[in-house]
């Protein structure tokens, strides 16, 4: 992957994402790829953010959350600041998963209950 570049197209299609949706990540500077008159190109760097980010996305991370962890990789290129922030963000979000965890178990059991309770009524 050392020498690749992706066009747009390319890059949307590797990553099934929409136009709109990498318009929006350059936009927002989570991207930035080279460009050649009205052409974008997309090298190994951006192709890694992308994965990270859509990684981050499925985490449930924020965007601006995401754009902040990767400027980090700019400001610290041993990688101690963007680790650590690292760490921060995924014991956050996973006390938050656990969190809506036991509101959807409750949620569950609640609408079991209810559709027993007019299954029962309905016999």
């Amino acid at each position: 992957m050392s020498g690749e570049r992706l066009d747009f197209k390319s890059m949307c299609a590797r990553f099934d994402v929409t136009p709109r949706t990498l318009r929006h990540y350059e936009y927002i500077e989570l991207l930035s790829p080279v460009r050649e008159g009205r052409a974008r190109y997309y090298g190994p760097r951006e192709v890694a953010r992308m994965t990270l980010i859509l990684r981050g996305r499925r985490f449930g991370f924020s965007l601006e959350e995401i754009r902040q962890w990767l400027e980090l990789y700019d400001a610290d290129p041993e990688g101690k600041l963007q680790r650590d922030a690292w760490l921060e963000l995924a014991d956050r979000q996973l006390a938050e998963l656990a969190a809506r965890r036991v509101e959807l178990d409750e949620i569950i059991a609640e609408l079991k209950a209810l559709r027993e309770a007019t299954a029962a009524a309905g016999r």
